[in-house]
């Protein structure tokens, strides 16, 4: 999916599967996700796949990522550097893919026994918790 790579709010690309012209849409950021469906249900376009990710520029600026003081985030473009690290690293990648990795595949077959499984879950997901954006005085 080259072609909606990058961290702009709302990517559209057409791909050629199968013979068939493929229309796809990727949406960062909720307010972007309601365009997208707004064109949508309005007709004004038609997508056969749309990913929606709620976090702007995608999963590369959520919350799982590292907190970069604003000294820092108001020079640098951080989501549009860790993308780029992030494709380069792709490129270089030996295993573009995780279930190819043979790493991967001995996890799940010596230790979680299979994708999906309680164990696998248990290890592999992040789990979220709300915290106050700004610290009170009591």
């Amino acid at each position: 999916m080259l072609p909606i790579r990058g961290t702009q709010g709302i990517k559209e690309a057409t791909l050629k599967i199968a013979g068939m012209d493929v229309s796809v849409c990727a949406a960062s950021g909720l307010g972007n996700a309601r365009k997208v469906l707004n064109m949508v249900k309005s007709g004004e376009k038609n997508y056969h796949f749309i990913e929606i990710m709620a976090c702007p520029g995608g999963c590369v600026n959520g919350g799982g990522q590292p907190i970069v003081p604003a000294s820092i985030r108001n020079k640098i473009d951080i989501r549009a550097e860790r993308a780029k690290a992030l494709y380069s690293e792709d490129k270089r990648a030996t295993y573009r893919n995780s279930d190819e990795n043979v790493f991967v595949q001995t996890f799940y077959k010596e230790y979680a026994k299979e994708p999906g499984s309680h164990k696998a879950h248990e290890l592999l997901h992040t789990h979220y918790q709300k915290r106050e954006k700004h610290l009170k005085n009591k």
